[in-house]
């Protein structure tokens, strides 16, 4: 289930002349609190990280269509840097706190 909904934002992505960079698997969490989301409560989430550089367009289409899909529950996009390429190749692979 996770792996097709990170196929299909990641089709749409290079689709677009995107790169991705990256995707972290984070696994099963329980949620802060319970949330009720395409009319179903969750308690528990699977949470995942997917690095990416495309255009604004691209951005808010992969937001839409995760906005649209059931099997998410919810979703954010973080902007790192200035947008420069040469600024955001400082950043490396994400480092993740365990």
């Amino acid at each position: 289930m996770l792996y097709e909904l990170i196929g299909v934002a990641g089709q749409l992505i290079l689709q677009q002349k995107g790169v991705i960079r990256g995707v972290s698997n984070w696994g099963v969490f329980l949620l802060p609190k319970p949330i009720s989301v395409h009319q179903m409560r969750h308690h528990t989430g699977h949470y995942f990280a997917m690095r990416y550089d495309s255009s604004s367009a691209t951005q808010q289409a992969v937001r839409d269509m995760l906005a649209l899909d059931p099997r998410m529950i919810r979703h954010a996009s973080v902007k790192l840097g200035d947008g420069k390429l040469q600024t955001t190749s400082r950043f490396g692979a994400p480092q993740w706190s365990s």
